[in-house]
Order: structure tokens, then sequence, then C-alpha cells
């Protein structure tokens, strides 16, 4: 168990260089790829992603929002405001094709991810105040999401907003919910699983990048150029954004940190996973999400160092 738990934690260490090198596997090698990992899997790996975080969820996760609850609305308000219309201003200037407009409108529209936890960590933030963040912008993903999709998108393509909620609801709150009750009622069972959950979580997501690129890897590489472009802007924006607002509302320094980083890492698994499934006549839809995968794990990583050596300056001025 202890080497499985050193695996895992080099693998949640170097998720940026897997994310990236298991992209590069499928662009070059598609068609192998793709028959050894269709998207038809993707729901039931993020299933299995979204349980493992249920795992590491405890109640006292959910108490910040009564002890710190002024952080925590600003932040889901910011999560929910600054990302869906960065996205829709994206799309806008940038004059994107349906196909990739509705999947960065999915990315934006999605709750907080969870390797923001992590990177919250290294950035010396406030990791209890993200990790509920994280939780509470998934639990009201079901309703907010879909809303957000169809106001935004609604008027170019269908917007099946039961469905979406149902969607949602099957692959994020019920295996949420299901590891939740385990890490509850089992401690022990829970405590075993947490060493192995990054490893468990990194395998997930590098499988859902490398079904969606194989699928796609033809169309990449005359639009791929621009979806990063717009998936670097989507997220750096973010990070910038949700830093001065946390900032205009007067919240700690630790706060701030913890904003930026929530506000700009989305659930990029959960919008890859709603576009194969509900936008699965315009494939490319699927395409921003998985970009963002590999952008904000690398991103999100200089970041936080970034943050952290800040932090670390500070405090020795003091």
């Amino acid at each position: 168990m202890n080497a499985l738990g050193k695996i895992s934690d080099f693998a949640g260490k170097y998720m940026a260089i897997i994310a990236l090198a298991v992209a590069i596997i499928a662009m070059v090698f598609p068609g192998p790829v793709h028959a050894a990992i269709p998207t038809s899997i993707v729901n039931t790996l993020l299933g299995i992603v979204m349980f493992g975080m249920g795992m590491t969820l405890k109640l006292a996760d959910f108490k910040v929002v009564f002890t710190k609850p002024k952080a925590v609305i600003t932040g889901i308000v910011a999560q929910f405001v600054i990302m869906p219309l960065l996205a829709f201003v994206l799309v806008f200037v940038f004059q994107l094709p349906a196909e990739l407009a509705v999947g960065v409108i999915l990315v934006g529209a999605c709750p907080g991810g969870t390797s923001s936890n992590v990177m919250t960590y290294l950035a010396k933030g406030d990791v209890a105040l993200s990790v509920g963040m994280t939780a509470c912008t998934t639990v009201m993903a079901p309703i907010v999401t879909p809303a957000l999709v169809l106001l935004l998108a609604g008027q170019t393509v269908d917007v099946n907003v039961v469905n979406m909620f149902l969607s949602i609801v099957q692959v994020v709150l019920v295996p949420i919910a299901a590891g939740f009750v385990i890490s509850y009622f089992l401690p022990k069972v829970s405590e075993v699983g947490e060493k192995v959950l990054p490893f468990v979580s990194v395998i997930g997501i590098s499988l859902i990048i490398m079904a969606v690129v194989s699928a796609n890897a033809a169309k990449l590489l005359t639009v791929g150029p621009l979806v990063i472009l717009v998936v670097m802007l989507h997220n750096v924006c973010g990070y910038a954004l949700g830093y001065l607002a946390a900032r205009a509302l007067g919240l700690t320094k630790d706060q701030r940190r913890t904003l930026s980083i929530e506000v700009g890492m989305q659930n990029s698994g959960l919008a890859t996973s709603l576009a194969t499934v509900h936008f699965a006549t315009m494939p490319l839809a699927a395409v921003p999400g998985a970009v963002f995968s590999v952008w904000h794990n690398i991103s999100g990583a200089v970041y936080a160092n970034i943050l952290s050596r800040s932090a670390s300056d500070a405090s020795r001025e003091v």
C-alpha cells in the first residue's frame, strides 16, 4: 500500500506532464487509442473520478459555508458569473464556429475542478475554503450549469436542460454522494482509498483526454491552435478576475489566492462528458474541455508556484 501511495503522490505531482504526454500520444496514434478508449466510456470515467472526490469529503468541509460565508458566496458568484461570461466574450471575439463555441461555453458553465484544491495547497491558500467552494459549486451544478448553457448557447444550438440536469446528477452527484457515504460510515476504508485517489483521478482524466483527442485528431490539426489560444485566455483571465473580485470585496490574501485558483480552474472533465453525450452531432464540442484539462494543470502548477513565492516573500517582510 505504501508503494501504491508513493505512485499516487507521483501521479498527482506530475499531473500536468502526464496530461500533456497522453494528449500527444492520442494525436500521434489516434486509431489504436480510439479503438482502445472510445468516447462512450467518458461518462463512466468521470463517475469514477467524482466518486473519488466524494470519498475525500467530510461534513466539516461544508462548515466553511457558515464560518466564512462572505468568501464562499463571493467565490460561488464569481465562479458562475466570471467564467461563463468570459467564455461568451471569447466565443464572440474569435467568432468560433458553433461546435467549438458550445464546447467553450460548457467549460465556462461548469463548477470548479477538483485539482484546484491541490493547487490551492501549493499556493499557500485557504484549502478548507477551496474544498468547500468546490463542493458547493459541484452540488449546484445540476441546476446552474444547464441553465447557463441554455442562456448563453440556447440561441445557437438546441439545449435539452432536463436531460443535461439528469446527466450531471448521474455522473457527478450520485458518485460523489456514494463516495461521501462510504467516507462517513466507513472512515477506515476512506482513509485507505484517499492514498490512491490522486492516482485514480489522474488515470481517469488522462483516459478522458485520450478518448476525446484521438476521436478528433484530424480536426485538431486545423483548429488546434485557435482552441488552445481561447482555452489559455479563458483560464488565465479567470485567475486574474477571480483574484480581483476577491480583492475588491476585501477578502484576505490567502482567500484571494484561493478564489483566483478556484475560479480559473474548471471541472473540464464534466464539460467533456456533457459535450460527448448531449452534443454528439458536434464532435468538436468536446475538444475545448479536453484541451482545458491539459492546460489548466500546467498553468495551475506554474501559477501556484508564483503565488507561493509571493506569500513566502510577504511573510519574510513581516
